[in-house]
């Protein structure tokens, strides 16, 4: 038994191993680093096909390791061998599981860092605050998977939570799993601002955008664009600088609108708030080149009733069901704290399979 037996037609080892050696190749001539963008791109490309031949290798020495021990336990008839060589199937197996799962990440964009977004419905402080929960369950999701993150842009809600966020997540695949959380999101719970301890429904709606890298080309005319400068406010409408450092940047064809208030300087604010809109101007060329007819303003769903993706459910029962996979749990509490992994499998195994 080797990992070519158990990986059948999924992975192609000695095609990766070439490409590995042909990209080698060219990072060894003289003047490979004169243009660092191409350099940068190719010695990622690298280390991507590195891990998928690391992870071949691992499975392959198990393989073995497996057949041989298999065979020790038949010639002398020891039943203990096998108990341990099962344990290390069950391990062999979620190691597999693991790599299918990333192999449908397949799309170009799906290795990309990522750009999420979350903005309360109507409903005042009780969405704000539900805004702010989920960025949290984003946050926790983070740090769990290892990736790093940083706040381009956050505005606190005038009593509790947020008025919108975007946040920088980088990190292998993080626009691949993360795009599974595009949508509405839907709670329901007692409101901890109702006097009355009444039940209320809030909803937030949360975008993923693919960060563009120095490889991809967006074009965007100076001419498209409309800057406004404004001062920067906290919550109550505090000044956090008497200067107007804020920027809001219009791209004038597509009416996407972006905003950055999170830094101090001006600059950087419009730095930010550009890596945002260009975001949404890779996000809105794909889907046209994927031959979609809905532009990317005129596919996001209002945020209310009846479009969520997602329910969280409080009382009177507790429960999270995502409304287009049909997956849920009981474990309101754990998924909260940043636990959202069988979700966006669930979703995107769904999605996989429905393409093919």
């Amino acid at each position: 038994m080797n990992a070519q037996t158990i990986y059948g037609g999924f992975f192609d080892i000695d095609t990766k191993q070439q490409e590995v050696k042909e990209l080698e190749r060219e990072s060894r001539q003289t003047d490979f680093w004169d243009n660092p963008e191409h350099a940068q791109k190719v010695m990622r490309d690298i280390s991507s096909r590195r891990q998928w031949i690391e992870a071949w290798q691992n499975i392959d020495d198990t393989c073995k390791q497996m057949s041989e021990l298999l065979e020790m336990a038949k010639s002398e008839d020891d039943e203990s061998v096998v108990t341990d060589v099962q344990s290390e199937v069950k391990k062999l197996e979620k190691s597999i599981e693991k790599l299918e799962f990333r192999k449908m990440l397949g799309n170009p964009e799906d290795s990309k860092n990522a750009i999420l977004t979350i903005h309360p419905g109507a409903g005042g402080t009780e969405s704000q605050d539900w805004a702010e929960m989920l960025m949290r369950m984003y946050t926790r999701w983070i740090e769990r998977q290892g990736f790093k993150s940083e706040i381009l842009d956050f505005q606190a809600g005038d009593e509790a939570g947020i008025k919108s966020v975007s946040i920088e997540i980088a990190g292998d695949y993080a626009y691949g799993y993360l795009k599974a959380e595009a949508g509405v999101h839907r709670l329901v719970r007692i409101s901890p601002f109702d006097a009355n301890k009444r039940r209320h429904t809030s909803f937030a709606s949360v975008f993923v955008y693919p960060e563009i890298d120095n490889s991809i080309e967006v074009q965007v005319d100076d001419k498209d664009l409309r800057i406004d400068t404004y001062r920067a406010s906290g919550a109550g409408g505090q000044h956090v600088n008497k200067t107007s450092s804020a920027v809001r940047i219009t791209h004038i064809p597509t009416g996407i609108v972006v905003q950055c208030q999170n830094e101090r300087s001006q600059h950087r604010n419009k730095d930010a708030a550009m890596k945002i809109l260009l975001s949404h101007l890779y996000k809105l060329k794909l889907e046209e080149e994927e031959a979609k007819k809905a532009e990317l303003e005129n596919s996001k769903k209002e945020i209310g009733w009846g479009n969520q993706i997602r329910s969280y459910v409080f009382h009177p029962y507790n429960m999270v069901k995502d409304h287009r996979t049909n997956h849920e749990t009981s474990n309101v509490q754990t998924v909260m704290d940043g636990e959202i992994d069988e979700f966006i499998e669930h979703y995107l195994m769904q999605t996989t399979a429905k393409i093919a």
